[in-house]
């Protein structure tokens, strides 16, 4: 598993594309202007920007110290919809997987 560092700890890739996919689902990102976005988060909003070449920043502090975060990865998945619906039928998958081993 591919861990991504979050204030001392590790965030596990698999639950920041979980979050990112959350952020959808819900409705919590909205594109304000051409390739600029306000994703509501957790804990705050954050203005994501979409540059030229596909590179995204956001100004969340997670982004800040580690150069990723769950809101710029909703923003990538968005604007790539083969990724966002191959995220979403794996999410589902798992989803369905879980409730069957209850």
């Amino acid at each position: 598993m591919i861990d991504i560092e979050r204030r001392g700890r590790y965030l596990p890739l698999d639950r920041m594309i979980e979050k990112a996919y959350d952020l959808i689902r819900e409705g919590r990102v909205e594109q304000i202007n051409n390739g600029v976005y306000n994703v509501v988060g957790e804990h705050g909003t954050y203005i994501v920007v979409r540059n030229i070449d596909g590179s995204v920043t956001c100004n969340c502090p997670g982004f800040t110290s580690k150069r990723r975060c769950s809101h710029s990865l909703a923003v990538m998945m968005i604007n790539q919809p083969v990724l966002l619906k191959s995220i979403k039928r794996e999410i589902e998958r798992e989803d369905k997987w879980r409730r069957t081993k209850r």
